[in-house]
């Protein structure tokens, strides 16, 4: 059943981003040259109502603290996340919706998981020599988050509670996502028209 489960929540998510224009490169590169916000506001809107829903729904226990997964910071994680961004500007496509495009019929999409796939393998393989290197040295103390949640393993960088600072960012995320302007170059009104509608 988890596996079902899995592939319903996989198969709403690829649809809502292709709805959104998640799929489409030239939005992502519209959105990347600041020349169309569109879903630049949608991804922070869905950022900020999920931390809201998750820290308040942790808060009323509605969410188990169990299941929260954090990652460590290294070194590696910020260079691999430059690498991702350059990536992402120059295909048009981040790994979940380079999938989702494929699977919409975009045939460009299959080369960028090729090479996503490449990428892979080419770590797994060079794994070995660069497991000792700086690229795995622990910053901020390794598995932490912002603010400590009462009933995680987890510690915090600061003495704000967890579940207050997760609520607050949301909440942020959403007003930025309000209170963009729909592009931040380029003269006049923008004649594009925005996915979904």
């Amino acid at each position: 059943m988890t596996i079902v489960l899995a592939l319903v929540i996989g198969g709403l998510f690829g649809f809502v981003l292709d709805r959104i224009g998640a799929t489409n490169p030239n939005w992502i590169i519209k959105m990347l040259n600041l020349s169309n916000l569109h879903l630049m506001k949608t991804i922070l809107l869905a950022i900020g109502v999920g931390s809201v829903l998750m820290f308040a729904g942790q808060m009323v226990g509605f969410v188990n603290v169990g299941h929260m997964s954090v990652k460590t910071a290294e070194v590696g994680v910020f260079v691999g996340g430059l690498l991702l961004g350059f990536g992402w500007a120059f295909s048009g496509f981040c790994p979940g919706t380079g999938v989702a495009a494929a699977a919409s019929g975009r045939k460009d999409a299959l080369f960028f998981i090729a090479g996503g796939l490449l990428g892979a393998a080419a770590y797994m393989a060079t794994y070995g020599s660069i497991m000792n290197t700086f690229l795995f040295d622990k910053i901020g103390g390794g598995k932490v988050t912002l603010g400590t949640v009462p009933g995680s393993k987890f510690e915090g960088l600061t003495g704000i509670p967890g579940d207050l600072l997760g609520i607050a960012l949301g909440v942020a995320f959403i007003v930025v996502a309000f209170a963009l302007p729909n592009k931040l170059v380029g003269g006049g009104a923008s004649s594009d028209a925005v996915p979904a509608e």
